[in-house]
Parts: structure tokens; C-alpha cells; sequence
């Protein structure tokens, strides 16, 4: 087991120092920089030889192998940088930024695996055959729809027309009501589509018609004999989803106006601020390899088999 925990702890690192370094090479082949975005502006009166001097003191002048090497060893004592645009280090900035996102991605998450378990037990419950067959293709459409797209479409029904939600000052729960949404729709949806698979597939195993035959309800057979066998791979595809959660945070904290990890990405790739975006990059692979880091070390935990096998291979 201690084996097996190194070894992924291992490879965590590994997909975060490739992150690094591809973010890195990428960043570096975009034609110009923040610094002759920002500087070469005729406003500020500077002329080539005065942002050659500030290009050499930000050392973006120096070879392409000596940048690397500082920003990794810089990024390992936790220093990101510096913001051009904001004339500010880096670690400020993300450290203010992330509250909101977070509480945005946690929640969205949440609602989402809410979502997605209510619509699998639904189907799987419903005495209806119509509503069965509604239930099972509401997440072909949920995750077809574009996020920015139903952000709008959310604030127009719930804001404009009922009134429900202020968009405009809103306090700070109301505030989060409608993100939430914009968030967790998308990603429920093929939480919903693995759950339901996976019931189908355990309801056809021999314990089920075991449980059935001493008299256990269809809801009692759900809970308390397939929920826990059909919940593993839907938890690898929540770790799976998470990227795609961080992602869809930058588009709904620009729909919504709220101030996060998502904006701050934003006005960075409009500036080319490379050190801002190179911290948030990395970020998102840590929060990405760190959850399904969590998942994978939980399986045993939800499995025994798994624990058994992992302690004899140690």
C-alpha cells in the first residue's frame, strides 16, 4: 500500500512538472511579451533602448534554457513572479483570486453530483417509462449546451424576467446562486450518464436478485446494495471533470463578473502577462492531479478488494 501511495504521488509530480514545462515552451513561442505591450505604448514616452532596460531587468533578454531553469526553481520555493501589468509579485494576486474561485468550484461540484445522483435514481426509480426515457436523455442535453450561452440565458429568465436573482449588487449568497448553476449543469451531465450505466450494469449482478428475494423494496435494493458498487467509476470521472470544472470557471466568473482565478486568467492572456499565467496553469494541474490523487487513494476505502490486492502486491 505504501508502494502504491509513493508511486502516485510520483507520478502527480511528474504531470505537474510537464505542465510546467509545456506552459512554459508555449508561452515563451508567442510572438512578443507583456513587457512590450505594456511599455511600448507611445503614451508612456519610453524609447527602445529604456525597454531593453527593463526587458533585461526582468530577464525575458536571456536564453531560453536560463529562463527555464529559473522559473522552475522559483516556482519550487514559491515564487511565481512577477506581474507585469500590475507591477505586482504574483503570489498576491492568486492568493486573493482564489477564495472565489474555489468556493465557486466546490459548490458547483457539490450541486453537480447532486444533480447527477438525483436524475440516476430517478431513472432507475420512476415508475413511468416516459419519464424514465426523459430523465435518461436530460444529460444529453445538459452537456451540449455552452456554457456562456446558458449564463446568459440564466440571468435573462431569473434576473430580467422573474426577478428572482439580482445580478446587480447582489449579497453574497445570492450572488452565487446562478454561477452555481452555469457551473454544475454541464458537469452533471456525464456524472449522470456513468451513474446511471453503472446502476444498470449492477442491477443485473446475482446479489441484487438475492436482496430482492428476501423481501427488500426496489429504493432499499438502490441504496443499500448498487449505490456503493456503481459509485467508483462515476468518482474517477469527477476527478476527470475537475479540469474541466476550473476551465468553465473562467467563462462563468467572466459572464458573471465575479473576481477569481478565472478573471484574473482573463485579463492575463488579454496582457500576455506569461509569469500570471504560468502560476495559474500550474495551479490547475495541481488542483487537477491533486483530486485524482484523492480518488484513487479512496477506492480501497470504498472497496475492499482493492485494499487486499494493493497489500499483497506490497
Amino acid at each position: 500500500m505504501t508502494r502504491y501511495v509513493i508511486g502516485r504521488i510520483a507520478q502527480a509530480a511528474l504531470v505537474v512538472w510537464a505542465a510546467f514545462t509545456v506552459s512554459f515552451l508555449l508561452l515563451q513561442a508567442l510572438p512578443g511579451d507583456a513587457i512590450m505591450i505594456k511599455f511600448l505604448n507611445p503614451e508612456l514616452g519610453l524609447g527602445p533602448d529604456e525597454v531593453q532596460a527593463l526587458r533585461e531587468a526582468y530577464g525575458v533578454d536571456q536564453p531560453l534554457l536560463v529562463q527555464y531553469l529559473q522559473a522552475l526553481g522559483n516556482f519550487l520555493t514559491g515564487d511565481f513572479g512577477y506581474s507585469v501589468q500590475a507591477g505586482v509579485p504574483v503570489s498576491p494576486r492568486l492568493w486573493v483570486n482564489l477564495p472565489a474561485t474555489l468556493r465557486l468550484a466546490t459548490l458547483g461540484l457539490a450541486f453537480a453530483a447532486v444533480l447527477a445522483v438525483a436524475l440516476a435514481f430517478l431513472s432507475t426509480l420512476s415508475p413511468f417509462v416516459w419519464l424514465r426515457a426523459v430523465i435518461q436523455a436530460a444529460p444529453g442535453l445538459f452537456v451540449s449546451i455552452p456554457v456562456f450561452w446558458l449564463g446568459i440565458m440564466l440571468i435573462q429568465i431569473f434576473s430580467f424576467r422573474l426577478k428572482w436573482i439580482s445580478v446587480i449588487n447582489p449579497g453574497e449568497f445570492e450572488g452565487l446562486i446562478l454561477p452555481v448553476l452555469t457551473l454544475a449543469v454541464p458537469i452533471s451531465a456525464p456524472l449522470a450518464q456513468i451513474l446511471m450505466r453503472n446502476i444498470d450494469e449492477v442491477l443485473t449482478q446475482p446479489f441484487v436478485a438475492v436482496a430482492r428475494a428476501k423481501g427488500a423494496s426496489p429504493a432499499g435494493v438502490l441504496w443499500r446494495h448498487v449505490a456503493k458498487n456503481a459509485l467508483l467509476p462515476t468518482m474517477t470521472m469527477a476527478g476527470v471533470l475537475f479540469g474541466e470544472l476550473l476551465a468553465g470557471a473562467v467563462i462563468t466568473e467572466t459572464v458573471f463578473g465575479l473576481s477569481g482565478i478565472g478573471s484574473l486568467t482573463e485579463q492575463s492572456v488579454r496582457f500576455q502577462d506569461s509569469s500570471v499565467i504560468q502560476a495559474v496553469v500550474v495551479f490547475s494541474a495541481v488542483c487537477f492531479v491533486g483530486v485524482n490523487l484523492i480518488v484513487d487513494l479512496l477506492y480501497p476505502v470504498f472497496d475492499p478488494r482493492l485494499r487486499k490486492q494493493k497489500v499483497a502486491a506490497a
